[in-house]
This record gives structure tokens, sequence and C-alpha cells, in this order.
């Protein structure tokens, strides 16, 4: 007889398997997840549109978020990870907004991202994703299947980096309580940003961190000062004690996302693609007049491919175009773009800490 099914690592394959693992679900009509506590609410942003039908009749769809504050969306006791998170707010708060995660009582959260990034949308304009683990439906609808244990409780909070209100804020955090075997490891994700890049440097994507575990995922979102092809760059990881020269070097920006020559479609256009494991869904095109630059949003995920590490792991990324030909000879001009990356992966904890991150001009779009 087969172990117990604790209703974690959920596929196809064992989709059809009982287990003894408890559903619930966090949202504004249910704000602690409790059973049988769902759609009770007298008040809420929905009370005035209900208030001929009463208590049960969508009084309560969103919450607001006050200016200069932080919201707690969840706060789960006990054991289990979540399964699937579902938000939407208009896409003007998409970087003034900063999601965080906590795991088992930590004091420094595991997941610290502006939250149109989190979701592969850092430029502000609404981009649709058909990736695995994120995905972004019309309007901007955000969806996470990443799965993310805990062993004694989870923390998710939202944090309004402007002064202005936001009325609706809609969410949805659907989890199991449930057994949490020894080898499965915490959700980490980390945003950073230069703008512009210095020149000839890297941009680091993720950095100091310490412990074992597997990194699975980058998204980027890549701004282009210059004219011509900006993706010659290389995408390094330098694996447990690498010095000057990484274990895995890409061959180039295109190739690490899984296009080639230059993203270029037959008829001379960027072709966009979304795939379950990785994509170039965005390109913004400049208009001849206010937008002067293109902005790419492009991802990636190591979910079959897991770069997996036992004490630590950087990560870095070239911007690397092309300087005119000389003598006949081509020749690499390093870029200073603007470039904004956010780096998912699981570990053991406790990890590192995280750099500080940026204030809401220097987060800003602009």
């Amino acid at each position: 007889m087969s172990d117990p099914f604790n209703g974690l690592g959920m596929h196809l394959g064992n989709l059809s398997r009982l287990s003894a693992a408890v559903t619930r679900s966090i949202s504004a009509e249910n704000l602690t997840g409790e059973k049988g506590k769902g759609g009770m609410a007298t008040e809420g942003t929905g009370m005035l549109a209900a208030r001929e039908l009463g208590q049960g009749w969508k009084v309560s769809p969103s919450i607001p978020v006050p200016g200069h504050s932080t919201v707690e969306l969840a706060h789960i006791n006990g054991s289990g990870a979540i399964q699937h998170i579902w938000l939407t707010v208009h896409s003007d708060n998409w970087r003034r907004l900063v999601l965080r995660m906590y795991w088992d009582n930590e004091p420094a959260p595991s997941v610290e991202t502006p939250l149109g990034d989190f979701f592969c949308n850092g430029w502000g304009e609404p981009c649709h994703i058909s990736s695995l683990p994120i995905a972004v439906n019309p309007a901007g609808g955000f969806n996470s299947y990443w799965e993310m244990p805990f062993r004694q409780n989870a923390r998710i909070t939202v944090e309004n980096l402007s002064p202005d209100r936001i009325n609706n804020f809609f969410y949805q955090i659907t989890y199991t309580l449930t057994e949490v075997p020894e080898d499965r490891a915490y959700f980490h994700s980390q945003w950073r940003r230069n703008n512009p890049l210095p020149y000839k440097a890297p941009h680091t994507i993720l950095d100091e961190v310490k412990g074992q575990g597997h990194y699975v995922g980058t998204y980027l979102a890549w701004g282009v000062n210059n004219r011509g092809w900006w993706g010659e760059g290389e995408v390094k990881f330098y694996i447990d004690d690498d010095g000057d020269f990484p274990t895995i070097c890409g061959t180039g920006t295109e190739d690490y996302f899984g296009g080639a020559w230059s993203f270029e479609h037959p008829q001379g256009q960027y072709g966009l693609y979304s795939t379950p494991y990785l994509g170039l869904p965005q390109v913004i095109k400049p208009d001849g007049q206010y937008n002067s630059q293109q902005r790419f949003g492009m991802y990636r995920w190591h979910v079959m491919d897991p770069i997996r590490f036992q004490e630590d792991l950087r990560v870095t990324i070239q911007a690397l175009g092309w300087r005119s030909v000389m003598a006949g000879k081509p020749r690499y001009l390093p870029l200073q773009d603007d470039i904004a990356s956010t780096a998912f992966w699981y570990q053991t904890e406790p990890h590192a800490p995280f750099p500080q991150l940026p204030d809401l001009n220097f987060l800003e779009v602009i």
C-alpha cells in the first residue's frame, strides 16, 4: 500500500489521488480563510451595490490600500503550501505596490518585489502571459501557481509606497494545510534594477544567496537606450564558490530566453511568444514623439532544468550590442540600459539579507 498523499506537487498524473490535505482560501470575502466563514460581510467595497440584496451578495469583493501603508493579505497558521494566487489592481499601481511573503515567523521577507514584476508585468502596460507558473489574462488578471511551502505559518503583505489611496485591490489566495516533507525548500523572489547600467558592468540578477537550493526563474523588464540590437550579452550562473568564471555561461540574451537570431520575425519585426517555460511576450515600441526607447519583457522558467546549488549562488547578465564595423571587423558595444530583474528560487532557511528595496521614485517607470 502506498504512503498517504499529502496533496503537494500537483500535476495531471496525481490529480486523481485522494488526500487528507485541507483546502482553504483567503479573499476580501473571507479574510482569515476559516471554514464556513466566506461571504459573511455586511460592510465592504460592494455594500452600496448590494444594498437591495444584503449579506452574501458580494458585499466585500475587494479591499482598500491606504497611501503609505502596509496591508496584510494573508496570515496562515499551520503546515502546508500556497498553491494559487490571483489578484488584480489598476496598472498605475504595479510599481507602486510591493509584494512581500514571510515563512515560519522569519523577520525578513523571502519574497520582496514590485507587484507587477512578480507577475511578469514590469512596465505598467498590461501584457498577456501564458506560462506554467505565471499566467496573466485580460485585463491584468495576475495568477501565480508557484508552490510555496511553509511549516509553521505564512504571511503575505502588500505595501503602498505612494501617498495615494487605492480603493479597490482584489485578491484570492488558495492554500492547502498538510504535512510538508523535509526535502521541500522555501520559495524566494527578489527584484533588482540598474537604471542606467554602468558602462562595461554586468547587471546582477541575484547575489549573496547562501544555503542549499535551486534557481527556478528569471523575469526581465529591459529598456534599451541605444539603437540597434541589444541582446548579445551572456547569462552566467556562479555556483558554489565559483571565482571569476561561472560554471554555467549562456551564449546570448535571446538564447537564454529560448529565442534565436535577435528574436526576429520573418517580416523584420520582433516575434512575440509566450510558452509554458519561456517567452518574449512584450515589446513596447517608440511612438515617434514621447516613447523614445524600446522596452521588452522576457521570462525564463527553470521548471524542467532547475539550477541547483549546495552553498551559494550568483546570477548576472551582460548588456551587449554592436559598434560600427571598422576595417571589416565587428565590435561589441557595452550598453547602459534600464534593466529590472526578478529572480525566483527555492532554498533552505535562513536566507541571506536582501539588498534594501529602493524608494518609489527609483521603482517608477520613467
